[in-house]
């Protein structure tokens, strides 16, 4: 998928520019710097599978620093990220918080990593709805789902026991690098 800006025919060997985000696509790196949401984690699968189809026993970077976002684009994300075949090596620069950090805590075990300064932060999703007052009840539904499905992921990828997930995703809890090694989430800290 990388993307090609500028084909320079002046020179005798017809050589292309690409952009940074093809330079980095060439090393394996994919930059996940906003909100989670279908159009941002839809490029990013597009990128990942390109990758997988180019190489697929080479690991991949996703570099996160993102506040988190929509739940279903995230699992969209998360559900590829654990079916490639190459391993994805996750690495937090600034923050990762809500699915973020459920997607940062999602990288191969022993390859996933945060800069010093970073923080990430977990809680239960957010809910918006917007539906009449007879569907509440079907809404409820829907996000303690949500809700188990993320408390159930991050205990499998942090080795949490998920009655301590539950407790610590009942409000925003928030680590510090060194924290989040310490519970899970990374498995070490970059300098």
């Amino acid at each position: 998928m990388p993307i090609l800006i500028n084909r320079n025919q002046n020179e005798k060997n017809t050589s292309f520019e690409m952009n940074n985000i093809s330079k980095l696509l060439q090393k394996r790196i994919i930059l996940f710097s906003q909100s989670v949401d279908d159009e941002m984690c839809n490029l990013i699968v597009g990128q990942l599978l390109f990758l997988e189809n180019e190489n697929s026993t080479n690991d991949i970077r996703l570099f996160i620093n993102s506040p988190g976002g929509s739940v279903t684009a995230g699992l969209s994300l998360y559900d590829t990220m654990q079916n490639l075949q190459p391993d994805v090596s996750t690495i937090c620069f600034g923050l990762a918080a809500s699915m973020g950090a459920v997607l940062l805590s999602a990288g191969v075990e022993k390859k996933r990593f945060a800069f010093a300064s970073s923080r990430i932060m977990i809680h239960q999703p957010l809910s918006k709805v917007e539906a009449p007052w007879s569907h509440l009840d079907i809404q409820i539904r829907n996000g303690s789902y949500f809700k188990s499905v993320l408390n159930n992921i991050l205990s499998f990828h942090t080795k949490q026991e998920l009655s301590q997930i539950e407790k610590d995703t009942e409000r925003d809890f928030f680590l510090s690098a060194k924290e989040a090694k310490e519970y899970g989430i990374i498995d070490d800290i970059l300098i």
